[in-house]
């Protein structure tokens, strides 16, 4: 998407998907309907983004939007043109995290974030912390109360950390914690935070 990204050497990475009615927040269109589950996906990557843009006035990072669905022109009508975009692309979540990892690696980064913007518990406060941790460490992970993590952060490229993980299940976590120790890698840890996915999380958001 975009040619030459400028990238700092702490780099934040945000998924996303387009909110195109009837392909995302599918667990919720029981709850809200195909617009409405469209809606709160469109509303909490705004949200997600006002906190990253928070974190950058206190915080020397550069970040890009990676996302799904929809087109870059259908992603700049709705977010702007001045922010960086690049398509997640092929693979399973794993390969996607893992490609992304590799690519702010070689454009330069030193420290590396990646979340998702599904949990309303990541603020400017949670994501400051993480790249504070993060040079202390080589995994920084975010769990989240659903089995599963709502960040990680390398300062290295891990591949072995996105294979063979039953991403969508409780067990995405404890089976990346048990890569890491077989890798003998330093773990740490952020406070666990909940993801908003089924209805009964949609008061969380509400919440927020």
């Amino acid at each position: 998407m975009s040619l030459s990204p400028k990238i700092a050497e702490q780099h934040l990475i945000i998924f996303t998907r387009y909110p195109e009615p009837g392909k995302t927040k599918t667990r919720l269109i029981p709850a809200l309907g195909i617009e409405g589950a469209a809606n709160l996906q469109r509303q909490m990557t705004e949200y997600t983004l006002s906190e990253v843009k928070k974190l950058c006035k206190s915080t020397a990072i550069s970040f890009e939007v990676r996302f799904a669905d929809g087109n870059l022109q259908l992603i700049q009508n709705w977010l702007g043109t001045e922010l960086n975009y690049q398509l997640q692309g092929e693979g399973d979540l794993g390969k996607r995290m893992e490609n992304s990892f590799l690519n702010a690696f070689n454009l330069g980064a030193k420290k590396v974030v990646i979340i998702g913007i599904d949990c309303p518990g990541v603020n400017a406060e949670v994501l400051a912390q993480a790249f504070e941790k993060l040079p202390d460490c080589d995994l920084l992970l975010g769990p989240a109360v659903d089995g599963g993590y709502y960040l990680i952060g390398l300062n290295r490229a891990i591949g072995q950390l996105f294979t063979n993980i039953d991403w969508g299940t409780e067990a995405v976590l404890q089976q990346t914690v048990d890569i890491a120790q077989q890798l003998n890698l330093f773990v740490a840890y952020l406070q666990t935070l909940a993801d908003v996915d089924r209805p009964e999380d949609l008061p969380i958001w509400q919440n927020r």
